[in-house]
């Protein structure tokens, strides 16, 4: 009955303008208690591109499968045409503008993605309207700049939502507003809004008669006459409101509201009274638990943890009584930790440290789990029973230092034991100290005149060290490494027995670079003798020249290996070979000079007989 009894009178245009084809689409449906109307703008480049039409045939029958002027209803709606859209086959994703109006000819609710938009005018004046999402329209915001210069700016088609985007389709959804009586509802595109501005538009529907063919006509005009050079396509439509729906059981339904609501409120009131009688009894106990609670903390600021517990067992009897299971369970880990202080006070109190320090222990990890409120007191009582124990625990070292023989390390001991008793006023550990004190000052008279001893000792024995390793060190400048060897061994093992690491270490060192060294010229001697023998058969051989050769290289290897004796006789062996290859060579001119007389004489006779014949 909403739609007999009420009037919505739309008349729409649409116009391709300029382009081949009309991008844009409108529809609406008018059923009994709700009606929707839903306008788009294709914005695919495509001509032939639907996704307009899609769009609201998609939205349409979702409204009609459930109609609502539900706010989720209208999500939904979008939604649905949204995925319609991002499912469609072709070989590129449609996009599109839209803006949905949805009424119960009573009020209306709007919903839109993109730029197309939506204007109330009441009275002549704007009483609802769209704002475009667009990077063009924040901008203009953002400078304070009016609507009209978006129609103009370089990024009002940049858009950050629309039908089809997907994923980041985020649609705005309004308020329900009120129609009245003469209200004029508008939906246009593009072409409209970039060719028109505001003042235009308000101007025609401030001036409107009641007949909307008429204001559509004069928006079409108006457009026409300004003959833009890139008018696209172009939608406008107008909703004229000449009468909304009254309900005839309004009355009827307000007295019922009304009498409902006062016994509601009678109800009300008296469930207020009691949770108010309740509140106050409980706000009474919450108080006694809190001074209670209170009173505990101050108690165990001062370090009375006896009348802190009472107290304590005070606030866990309200905490129980208001069974709040949170507080009850906070008291009792106070209580606990209460409990366990007062029996580590009471350890303290006869002197049994141990003990004691065990259980100060055992408060300390309860206090983590009471909001280390007793740290500050336990802390202090166990510094104080560290210091008790601290003072026996540095005589203990220092008994075992001296008896070790560390008697200054002990002294050191002994004296933080003394300072320490002294400073926290314990006697008996302060007697205790310089009694321990007193004593290893005559061990210490005692070991200093054996170290005076001993010192004597260990000075000799490290200057006859010092004297063979130098000792050894002469060897090895002139060549005499077994002799070196000897000497550095010696040293090695005098500094081994003096614990001396470092003279241990050098010693070491030059004694494996003696026997690297002995190993050497071992080797070069053997080359030496090798190449002797190789001379002396060169010789037998009669090769004087091959064997002066070897004998000079074995009285090289001589020389350097600085053995004179061994070098001299192979010299003198050279010489000698010089003497017999001298001798030699006199023999073989002589046995020469004999061969070229004999040849002469031969030849003499024979030319005499020559001659006598």
């Amino acid at each position: 009955m909403r739609k007999q009894n009420s009037t919505f009178r739309t008349v729409f245009l649409s116009e391709a303008g300029g382009e081949p084809v009309n991008n844009d689409y409108f529809a609406y449906v008018e059923l009994d208690k709700y009606a929707c109307y839903v306008i788009a703008d294709g914005l695919n480049e495509q001509p032939d591109a639907e996704s307009a039409r899609l769009a609201i045939e998609t939205i349409l029958l979702a409204f009609q499968d459930h109609p609502s002027i539900g706010k989720k209803a209208l999500k939904s709606y979008l939604r649905a045409g949204d995925r319609a859209l991002r499912k469609a086959d072709g070989k590129n994703s449609l996009k599109a503008s839209v803006t949905v109006l949805v009424s119960d000819y009573v009020k209306i609710r709007y919903g839109y993605a993109g730029n197309t938009r939506m204007r109330l005018y009441r009275d002549g004046n704007i009483k609802e309207r769209t704002e475009d999402m667009s990077l063009g329209n924040d901008m203009a915001k953002e400078k304070r700049q009016t609507s009209d210069i978006l129609s103009r700016h370089e990024e009002r088609n940049n858009l950050y939502t629309w039908l089809g985007c997907g994923k980041g389709f985020r649609p705005y959804i309004s308020k329900k507003t009120a129609l009245v009586n003469g209200d004029i509802l508008t939906l246009y595109t593009r072409g409209i809004w970039e060719n028109l501005d505001e003042g235009e538009l308000k101007d025609v529907f401030s001036e409107a008669k009641d007949d909307p063919q008429e204001s559509i006509d004069n928006v079409e005009d108006m457009l026409l006459s300004k003959q833009p050079a890139d008018l696209g396509n172009y939608t406008f439509v107008t909703i004229f409101v000449d009468k909304v729906f009254t309900d005839p059981n309004r009355k009827r339904r307000i007295r019922k509201i009304i009498l409902v609501s006062v016994i509601v409120l009678v109800i009300i009131v008296v469930i207020a009274l009691v949770i108010w009688l309740l509140r106050r009894q409980r706000t009474r106990r919450t108080d006694e638990m809190e001074r209670s609670l209170a009173n505990t903390m101050e108690y165990m600021k001062d370090g009375n943890y006896v009348r802190a517990g009472e107290e304590c067992e005070e606030a866990l009897e309200s905490a129980e009584k208001l069974r709040d299971k949170e507080m009850i369970e906070d008291i009792s880990s106070y209580l606990m930790l209460i409990e366990a202080v007062n029996k580590a006070d009471s350890l303290y109190g006869e002197q049994e440290y141990e003990s004691a320090q065990e259980d100060y222990m055992t408060a300390m990890e309860r206090s983590r789990s009471a909001d280390h409120v007793a740290d500050e007191y336990i802390e202090k009582k166990l510094s104080a029973i560290n210091d008790y124990l601290s003072v026996y625990d540095y005589i203990r070292m220092g008994d075992s230092l001296s008896v070790k023989g560390d008697y200054k390390a002990a002294e050191e001991k002994y004296l933080l034991a003394k300072n320490l008793a002294t400073g926290i006023c314990f006697d008996g550990g302060r007697k205790d100290a310089m009694d321990s004190l007193d004593r290893i000052y005559e061990e210490m008279a005692k070991e200093t005149e054996e170290e005076e001893a001993g010192r004597k000792e260990l000075a000799a024995a490290q200057a006859g060290a010092a004297e063979l390793l130098a000792e050894g060190d002469k060897a090895f400048s002139d060549g005499d490494y077994e002799g070196a060897k000897v000497y550095y061994a010696m040293a090695l093992d005098k500094y081994q027995k003096l614990e001396d690491d470092g003279n241990s270490a050098l010693a070491g060192i030059r004694l494996q670079s003696c026997v690297k060294k002995a190993e050497e010229k071992a080797g070069k001697e053997a080359m030496a003798e090798q190449y002797i023998e190789e001379a002396a058969a060169l010789e037998e051989e009669g090769d004087l020249a091959g064997a002066m050769k070897k004998y000079l290289l074995a009285k090289d290897i001589y020389k350097e290996l600085k053995e004179e004796d061994k070098a001299s006789r192979t010299e003198n062996r050279m010489d000698m070979l010089d003497v017999d290859a001298e001798e030699e060579r006199e023999k073989r001119q002589q046995e020469e000079q004999q061969q070229y007389r004999q040849q002469q004489e031969q030849g003499g006779e024979s030319v005499s007989g020559n001659m006598l014949e």
